[in-house]
């Protein structure tokens, strides 16, 4: 009965760690793999750009978001608009902020991450 349990304790331990999968990212790579994540966003955060071109054709400027990277799942969670480097609407930024919360990196990083990122829109500028 105890290698039994032994057997069974080693075959959980085995289980739970083969889901653990954690990547440990240099600096370049985490930036890297972030603004791919964003990336994948684009589509969203142009239509949030394109409505407010709707309400007033000369819009532009820029938002400037931070945000954390949680260690544990990858989350993008605490996004919050850094007014000293946004100019776009308050519209604008907070579609932003609704367009990237929650994403989730994968694998997760071993260490929490902290991100600031840029999106400038320009009146005019060609589609991506």
């Amino acid at each position: 009965m105890k290698q039994l349990f032994s057997g069974l304790t080693m075959m959980v331990l085995a289980i739970a760690c083969a889901g653990c999968s954690f990547a440990v990212r240099n600096a370049e790579m985490y930036r890297d793999d972030t603004a791919a994540l964003l990336e994948t966003r684009r589509d969203e955060i142009s239509a949030c750009y394109d409505a407010e071109l709707a309400r007033n054709p000369r819009a532009q400027g820029k938002v400037t978001v931070a945000f954390t990277v949680l260690e544990d799942s990858g989350r993008i969670t605490d996004v919050a608009v850094d007014p000293a480097g946004t100019t776009a609407s308050d519209d604008v930024a907070s579609c932003v902020v609704k367009s990237i919360d929650g994403l989730v990196l994968t694998p997760p990083d071993e260490r929490q991450g902290k991100g600031k990122f840029v999106w400038e829109f320009t009146v005019g500028a060609p589609k991506a």
